[in-house]
């Protein structure tokens, strides 16, 4: 009758020992040595983990920081072909006021056209225009493009056949200029533009 009690249903029994090595088997162990390089595998495991997250890190900064760069330079220049297409517009308009007479100088209409002239240009310097200096400036191969050279203060732009312009701070359109080459030296066939011959 006791043993019938102790099997009834849904009673916890307690498992029978198990004999053998298994039962007395205790927490698995390993040695201190392989411990220390278990250890040092795992720091070093983490200590990339980490490099590769710092580096992932730097790389996604980076990408944010010129893909911002680049879409502030293109709105920043967005306007530059429209700009160059528009100056020699602006070129036609100066030549006409500069070649008006004194006696047409007084007329409504050419006032006008020089009041469209300067809102024009007006307009492209709020979009961040402004003209390269060139008139007596030393020659700068950057900005100024050289087409002849007359005697003069070497280096030294002489005249200017074309205005150059710059768009913030890059150059859209270098000035055409004439530049001084020297004095020539006494004496010299420059002036002659004939070479010299040999005499028999």
């Amino acid at each position: 009758m006791a043993t019938e009690q102790e099997h009834i249903p849904g009673e916890q029994v307690a498992p029978a020992q198990e004999e053998g090595p298994a039962a007395e088997r205790p927490v698995a162990e390993l040695p201190v040595e392989e411990l220390r390089q278990a250890l040092a595998e795992e720091r070093n495991k983490a200590e990339r983990y980490l490099a590769n997250w710092q580096r992932a890190q730097a790389d996604f900064i980076n990408y944010r920081r010129r893909t911002e760069q680049e879409r502030t330079e293109q709105s920043k220049y967005a306007g530059a072909f429209l700009i160059v297409q528009l100056l020699p517009v602006l070129d036609d308009l100066e030549r006409a006021l500069n070649s008006v007479s004194a006696t047409l100088a007084g007329f409504s209409w050419v006032d006008g056209i020089r009041l469209i002239s300067r809102k024009l240009q007006m307009v492209l310097e709020a979009q961040g225009l402004a003209e390269v200096p060139a008139q007596g400036e030393r020659f700068d191969p950057s900005v100024h493009e050289a087409v002849h050279f007359v005697e003069g203060e070497e280096g030294r732009v002489m005249s200017v056949i074309q205005k150059g312009y710059r768009l913030h701070d890059r150059v859209i359109r270098p000035a055409l200029v004439v530049v001084g080459k020297g004095k020539p030296e006494a004496g010299s066939q420059e002036t002659s533009g004939e070479p010299s011959t040999p005499s028999s």
